[in-house]
């Protein structure tokens, strides 16, 4: 249905080869057993797009994006944008495929520029991005020099949006994107260089046994890159919201920084650091063409936007850096 093909290759010379070899049988097993949504009809949408000269590929900056010499002609961009529109909703970004921009929900580009002045440098690192969406941050580790990066996610409309993507800036880069949750992963794989995962921790029933599995994942000395839900306090603070959280469902703990940083000392990470802590904005995160439904603006009591609708602390993000013992 997807050819992996390339992703395996480059798996083969790795630590993590072993993966590869089980990774065909995995991905037909789940295929055929887990499918969900319409991604046939999302894989016919890629298939439609239009085959286009190559151009500039930008992964360092803000958008990523590709551009050719000249501009596309009015009808095929048109054309292009009402494609990439039935992949909706688009919720990382920005992108800009040859002058079609697509506005997403989230500024990802704003909290990459956040992280990245305070982690190892990634150049020829093995990469995991867990959760990672439809993989812009993904593009952004390659621009920043990783040799192999792999993102996964089960939702299968994000495989689709990042096959789009990969459509328009070529299949020549080093990194693919798997239809996996992190329990789909190899036990005590101990491959990964760096390890992102953000905004995923509060969606865990049991943070602890994530933090484990995310340091499973990790080669002795890897790096954690964490970004998460926090509230304002002192070790031992968490917040556990009763019933939803910003209109969501499955929020379960929301840490104080120092109690998250006491949960990554007792999971064996060490050199644990916070490098950032800002609050979410409107600017951050909202509704765009490419993401119709709710958004931040949605979540917060309008009287108050320091609270959340149901009256908690409006969302606030750190991002956790450490190390794998």
């Amino acid at each position: 249905m997807i050819d992996f093909s390339s992703l395996y290759h480059r798996m083969a010379n790795t630590r993590l080869a072993h993966w590869s070899s089980q990774l065909p049988d995995q991905l037909d097993a789940l295929f055929h057993q887990r499918l969900h949504g319409d991604l046939p009809g999302y894989l016919e949408t890629v298939r439609h797009l239009p085959a286009l000269p190559p151009g500039k590929v930008n992964l360092q900056h803000g958008e990523v994006s590709v551009h050719a010499e000249n501009p596309l002609p009015a009808n095929v961009s048109r054309h292009m944008e009402a494609l990439l529109l039935k992949l909706h909703p688009w919720r990382k970004g920005p992108y800009d495929f040859h002058g079609v921009r697509i506005d997403c929900e989230w500024r990802s580009d704003w909290k990459w520029d956040r992280l990245v002045p305070h982690i190892t440098p990634l150049e020829n690192r093995i990469v995991l991005d867990v959760g990672c969406g439809n993989g812009y941050h993904c593009w952004r580790m390659v621009g920043a020099g990783a040799g192999l990066v792999i993102g996964i996610d089960p939702t299968q409309l994000y495989l689709a949006q990042f096959l789009a993507a990969r459509h328009f800036l070529g299949n020549h880069w080093p990194v693919g994107l798997l239809p996996f949750g992190i329990e789909d992963l190899p036990r005590n794989l101990r491959a990964f260089d760096t390890l992102f995962s953000m905004g995923i921790l509060y969606h865990r029933r049991s943070p602890m046994d994530h933090l484990l599995e995310l340091k499973s994942c990790l080669r002795q000395g890897g790096e954690l890159v964490l970004e998460t839900l926090v509230i304002e306090g002192g070790n031992g603070k968490v917040l556990v919201p009763e019933g939803r959280y910003a209109k969501m469902r499955n929020v379960w703990f929301i840490p104080s920084p120092d109690a998250l940083k006491g949960w990554l000392t007792r999971c064996g990470f060490h050199r644990v650091r916070v490098v950032d802590v800002s609050p979410t904005t409107t600017s951050e995160q909202r509704s765009t063409d490419w993401m119709r439904f709710e958004s931040l603006a949605d979540f917060l009591d309008p009287d108050d936007p320091t609270r959340t609708i149901e009256g908690y602390p409006a969302p606030r993000r750190a991002i956790f850096v450490a190390k794998s013992g």
